[in-house]
């Protein structure tokens, strides 16, 4: 039996008593360090990692562009969601943003876990559903929002995974996550540095006004989180 300490994933928090056990069965605990690769571009999922007190950073890679981040995971959810759908890989480059602990399961493991439990089935279903959304929600606020709604709102969402108001993250990782230029991250940072919601230097950011954050960041934050809490409770 694993160390229910070590536990502390919401989405297979979500899994009656007996269906969590059986997927822990077949999970070992493993050490995610910070800037470590997952999975590249076109390579198969083998695979699958349940964060618990890590977070992990999802990037398309077009040819022409250096990436944009599509996905913030943590505990609320899984990496490895191609396989739900049967397929076995991935299109997107995955790394460790935070450093922490997982529960990982290899991919037969997790295909058999999802044929015998349909409450499994029908919490993954449900996460896909939630993704799509979020999704969704994220290509509108690239479209139509200025850098300094959409930095408020990453930082929230990095705040939730990370677990604390502090997190180590430079000029130039933001530029590649929201993909813009270093320059306009700089200004942005240094505008909510100047309404006292932000401490940065040296790449290391406090969370000061977790309220005024929210304000800027107006509906791009909250709304995805509500429909999580609404299909998956």
């Amino acid at each position: 039996m694993k160390n229910p300490v070590l536990f502390a994933n919401r989405l297979l928090a979500t899994l009656p008593v007996k269906d969590r056990q059986q997927v822990l069965a077949n999970c070992e605990s493993v050490k995610l360090q910070l800037a470590e690769v997952i999975s590249e571009p076109g390579e198969q999922i083998h695979h699958v990692y349940f964060p618990t007190n890590s977070f992990v950073s999802m990037m398309t890679a077009p040819d022409d562009h250096a990436g944009l981040e599509v996905r913030l995971v943590g505990n609320e959810g899984m990496i490895g969601t191609p396989l739900i759908l049967g397929i076995d890989v991935t299109l997107l480059r995955t790394f460790v943003q935070g450093a922490g602990s997982a529960w990982r399961m290899t991919s037969e493991h997790f295909r058999d876990a999802m044929k015998g439990s349909e409450a499994l089935q029908t919490t993954l279903n449900r996460y896909v559903y939630v993704l799509t959304n979020q999704i969704e929600l994220m290509v509108a606020c690239t479209r139509f929002h200025v850098l300094e709604v959409r930095l408020a709102r990453w930082l929230l969402m990095t705040q939730d995974r990370a677990h604390s108001d502090h997190f180590h993250v430079t000029h130039e990782f933001l530029s590649r996550m929201l993909g813009v230029r270093r320059v306009g991250i700089t200004k942005a940072a240094t505008a909510l540095q100047q309404q006292g919601l932000i401490h940065y230097s040296r790449g290391n950011i406090t969370v000061l006004d977790r309220t005024g954050l929210k304000t800027i960041a107006c509906g791009c934050y909250g709304a995805a989180e509500a429909i999580y809490d609404q299909i998956l409770g």
